[in-house]
């Protein structure tokens, strides 16, 4: 199975670096019910904005991939706008945090959290 066929079948790709720093950030919960949820939610500049939080609900039509241990869950609204998007964890002097590289977003904002 290729990349983009895993992509497509899963909705997004957590890397390796990012399934990580999500287990480590879980096991600072302390809690083991806790999925990271990553969502499309309408706002921002470019009129879409992605969303990722540790959710413990479940609904009908989630889509669930499971990464190094670590369970992604998209709505299925998000989960078109999600497809074959790889989410990874970046910690250079310039910046740290999670990026998404998403193959559906036509443009994006200077800042980077919102797309179109």
């Amino acid at each position: 199975m290729t990349v983009q066929d895993e992509a497509t079948r899963q909705g997004v790709i957590l890397t390796e670096v990012a399934a990580a720093k999500v287990g480590a950030l879980l096991s600072q919960e302390g809690r083991d019910d806790l999925r990271l949820r990553v969502a499309v939610q309408p706002g921002g500049c470019s009129g879409l904005r992605y969303q990722l939080y540790f959710d413990e609900r479940s609904f009908d039509g989630d889509v669930v991939a499971e990464f190094s241990g670590v369970e992604v869950v998209t709505d299925k609204m998000s989960a078109p706008y999600l497809t074959g998007a790889t989410i990874d964890f970046v910690d250079t002097i310039e910046k740290q945090g999670f990026t998404i590289d998403n193959p559906n977003a036509t443009g994006s904002c200077a800042c980077g959290d919102s797309f179109h």
